[in-house]
């Protein structure tokens, strides 16, 4: 089966770009269909309220629950306090699978990975591009399971998606997904040395069209079984830990982690990008 795992959907409330303003998917299901595409996991565009943006996913979700998967997205700073309520509502309520957070809101925090780690679900984060984090969640939340969207940049900054490569490999809780990765000689080193079981196909649809960034993995030549793994077989792996009752953690670390105006390199007197 193919399955992509990386596709936004639904009215977002922001006019900056497509990415903030609206995400149909009318032309995105033909292309998905006619590249042989069976599934597809949805999450929300950008938006200043994530309960109505996951609320409106849900709906297309359920309206075809054999053909998509939801991911609850969710803002690290915005909903600081309130992830874990969230969440519980997409899986509950929502039958959602995962969790989605993008830098471009804010950096990745304890509160999402504590919420993650209790129901057991992945996560699919967007660094932008600043991937030394994947060593710091590897080892801070080795039970959980992070998939690095764009091989760590969508902005082809090869050097990020290099540098996303040796924790990709070093680290069993490191994953990444295909979507709008353009050097193609970057992606193949990537599957040859972190295996093709860390790497997951993704589009980036609606605004990517599903067929190119399909072809771009079957391009890689790899054997059927291999093949298999990145188009679904690893997300469905990933699937098979999540919970439908939280397990028990400690109280969930809600402190602002990413304050630029409290926390700088102690190195460098720098604040964070």
């Amino acid at each position: 089966m193919t399955i992509d795992c990386h596709c936004h959907a639904g009215k977002a409330d922001g006019l900056t770009g497509p990415w903030d303003t609206d995400a149909p998917l009318d032309d995105y299901l033909v292309r998905a269909a006619r590249a042989g595409i069976q599934q597809t996991v949805l999450f929300a565009a950008f938006h200043s309220d994530y309960a109505i943006a996951n609320r409106s996913v849900a709906r297309i979700v359920a309206s075809r629950p054999e053909r998509f998967h939801g991911f609850a997205f969710v803002h690290a700073d915005r909903d600081r306090g309130r992830v874990r309520d969230l969440v519980r509502v997409a899986v509950e309520r929502y039958g959602f699978v995962g969790i989605k957070a993008h830098r471009y809101d804010a950096r990745i925090s304890r509160e999402i990975c504590e919420t993650a780690r209790a129901w057991g679900l992945p996560v699919l984060y967007d660094p932008m591009g600043e991937v030394a984090i994947a060593e710091l969640l590897a080892v801070e939340y080795p039970d959980v399971n992070f998939i690095f969207a764009h091989l760590g940049s969508f902005s082809d900054d090869w050097r990020a998606q290099k540098a996303l490569i040796d924790p990709l490999t070093r680290y069993s809780n490191i994953y990444t997904d295909t979507s709008g990765v353009r050097r193609f000689d970057v992606l193949e080193e990537a599957v040859q040395r972190a295996g093709p079981h860390k790497v997951l196909f993704g589009s980036d649809g609606p605004w990517l069209h599903p067929g190119v960034e399909l072809a771009k993995v079957l391009a890689l030549g790899l054997s059927a079984e291999h093949q298999g793994w990145v188009l679904g077989g690893n997300l469905l792996r990933l699937f098979a830990d999540r919970r439908t009752q939280p397990k028990p953690s400690p109280p969930v670390t809600t402190s602002r982690v990413n304050s630029p105006m409290e926390f700088r390199d102690p190195w460098s007197g720098e604040m964070p990008a």
